[in-house]
């Protein structure tokens, strides 16, 4: 399909495909497993509708920001409007009560207890909350991986200048042999003086999914408590709180379930919020409430009633036939050039390690090079990923994405390895 074609095909698509209200829309395909409806273009180009998408290229940088669909933009508009238009009597009145409403919806949905979730503004801010405010003694020490998220890893670093910790860094391999083989990684790391160890729940560079359960098992074992970076999780797949068994786990919510700029989650478990010191000093809150590590001071009250509309959104779209779409669509491209010459996947084949996010790259091209001939040539926006292991770019695509999005990245994969 040539890049005319595709586009003729995308407006038709669009012409076509008239928005409807999902609480309409979805009743007509509850009886569809979501596998099967994973694979039906018709009805994700009706979800597509929903959102407002440049035609300038072919988005397939999602990690970092989600399209917020328009049905939740609009409701986060008129919650600022109406903010807004009740001043300081929806400060001094409501806003904490609805904060702390929406935050145990937050809750519910990753299957913690209520008061063990508070909305922050991105997982940097939750989990800097947390290497920061940890109660370290000097010669204590942390454990992370190279993969991990920089702003987490300079948290740790300045930690250490300040506190006198002791960093020990591993690495994850791109396409392990098994659990067993990370999990021996991250015990390998461990001392008698170690204290906490921070793992990606999904490796943001890669999109691999590590075994969170069987690490903080083996970790706890131990007596070291487990904070996991969870960025790309929430509003992906699903998972539950108590399953994964951590300590610690933020989250944004501007990723996977597509809320305004400015929502992030910070879930600690109960028995672990007293010790935890907040970053900027509150009043009033006895310490094992953890909204005495969310006092920011006077912050946009509307971002927090626009997350619950976000969930509103999901909720009704369903998580598992989301999940099964993101999955369906990793694999629609993976699988076709897994096996071609010159190209490297990043991102392990086993169906279970990965969801919607993964990482290719073309033998002999530097990655930024790969995402400049993406961008310019093929009208495909990407980011490159280059270091720690990891050579190419990320490909994060979002339910809106068509396969035949994809059949155009996949043909301009093939001319970029001179195939």
């Amino acid at each position: 399909m040539t890049k005319r074609d595709f586009l003729k095909t995308s407006i038709g698509v669009s012409a076509a495909s008239f928005f409807q209200p999902l609480e309409k829309l979805i009743p007509q395909f509850e009886n569809i497993s979501p596998e099967n409806l994973a694979k039906d273009e018709d009805f994700w180009a009706k979800i597509r509708a929903g959102y407002r998408l440049k035609p300038d290229y072919i988005n397939l940088e999602n990690g970092y920001y989600c399209h917020v669909p328009e049905e939740t933009l609009n409701n986060y508009i008129a919650h600022a409007r109406e903010v807004n238009y009740q001043a300081s009597w929806y400060m001094r009145t409501v806003q904490w009560d609805n904060k702390d409403t929406v935050a145990n919806r937050l809750a519910k949905l990753v299957d913690a207890e209520p008061g063990e979730v508070i909305i922050t503004r991105n997982t940097t801010e939750s989990l800097d909350t947390i290497i920061a405010g940890f109660p370290w003694k000097q010669g204590d020490e942390a454990v992370y991986a190279e993969q991990d998220y920089g702003s987490m890893q300079h948290m740790f670093e300045q930690v250490a200048q300040e506190r006198g910790i002791k960093n020990t860094v591993v690495s994850i391999p791109n396409h392990p042999k098994s659990d067993e083989e990370i999990v021996a990684i991250y015990e390998n790391a461990i001392t008698a003086k170690t204290k906490l160890l921070m793992v990606c729940h999904i490796i943001n560079i890669t999109g691999h999914i590590l075994p969170i359960r069987k690490i903080c098992d083996m970790a706890h074992k131990h007596g070291v408590e487990v904070m996991v970076d969870g960025a790309h999780a929430v509003g992906h797949f699903q998972f539950s709180m108590k399953d994964l068994d951590c300590d610690y786990y933020g989250s944004s919510l501007h990723k996977w379930l597509s809320a305004p700029l400015g929502a992030g989650l910070l879930f600690v478990k109960k028995e672990k919020t007293a010790q935890i010191s907040p970053r900027f000093a509150d009043w009033g809150k006895e310490p094992a409430d953890l909204r005495r590590l969310n006092h920011t001071g006077t912050h946009p009250v509307h971002t927090d009633l626009g997350v619950g509309n976000a969930i509103d959104y999901l909720e009704k779209l369903g998580l598992d036939r989301k999940e099964a779409r993101m999955r369906y669509l990793q694999n629609y491209w993976t699988d076709k050039v897994r096996a071609m010459p010159n190209i490297r996947v990043n991102t392990p084949v086993e169906r279970h390690r990965s969801c919607g996010i993964a990482n290719v790259g073309v033998i002999g091209m530097k990655p930024k090079e790969m995402a400049n001939t993406l961008l310019d040539k093929y009208k495909i926006w990407t980011v490159a990923i280059d270091g720690v292991g990891v050579h190419g770019c990320r490909i994060s695509p979002n339910i809106y994405t068509t396969t035949a999005e994809l059949d155009v990245f996949v043909n301009a994969l093939k001319e970029m390895a001179g195939q």
